[in-house]
């Protein structure tokens, strides 16, 4: 990723983030902004305008690091009630439209994908109150919901992100929640990979090579 975005880095002659819209299409999206920072004039060249797969797609391009949430801000018109938000290096067959319908249902100004993780501890593992010891589990496991990097926002949401500065998605998230907002969790039963180093990347391609 000296000299390519790592969206851009390829899964069976296909760049990761291509994968990602053309799912989005697959779904009836046709309206995709892409935020552009690192190289993110190749990201430019290669999609244009769209056209080339009968979308539209157009740019937000950061002049400085404005976190995942802040990039948000530079939208000048939303013409929808609801945005979806993604990480352009992900590899998943997450079901937007399912995704879309649980926020409705559950009436909720957000709704954030996640995926299991599970830990095992390789050690006996003791709950103590002080030195007093309350419990033992050897080598126990703990599975918690991760943040998978998808997100469905309401407007009202992003009327809250500061403008054309650095803000983070657990800051709005951390923000919603103390005002008292509904948010939800929608857990991914397929695949996910997030390309976030090359462990992670030979793991997609082995995947789309099975």
């Amino acid at each position: 990723t000296d000299e390519i975005p790592k969206p851009l880095l390829k899964l069976a002659n296909k760049p990761i983030i291509e994968y990602n819209i053309d799912r989005l299409i697959e779904f009836g999206v046709r309206k995709i902004q892409i935020s552009l920072g690192y190289l993110g004039e190749q990201i430019q060249d290669y999609f244009g305008d769209g056209s080339s797969k009968d979308i539209e797609i157009s740019y937000i391009k950061e002049t400085k690091p404005l976190g995942t949430a802040g990039a948000l801000s530079l939208i000048e018109k939303l013409n929808h009630q609801h945005i979806l938000l993604m990480n352009g290096d992900l590899y998943t067959n997450v079901d937007f439209e399912s995704m879309y319908l649980n926020l409705i249902k559950s009436d909720s100004e957000m709704i954030l994908a996640s995926r299991n993780y599970k830990v095992d501890v390789p050690y006996g593992v003791f709950s103590t109150d002080g030195n007093e010891l309350r419990e033992f589990n050897e080598k126990p496991s703990y599975n918690y919901n991760v943040n998978a990097g998808i997100y469905i926002l309401s407007k009202s949401s992003l009327n809250q992100i500061p403008k054309d500065t650095y803000y983070d998605i657990n800051e709005l998230i951390n923000y919603r929640l103390e005002n008292k907002a509904k948010l939800t969790n929608y857990p991914i039963n397929g695949y996910w990979i997030d390309i976030g180093n090359p462990e992670d990347y030979k793991s997609a391609q082995d995947l789309i090579n099975y």
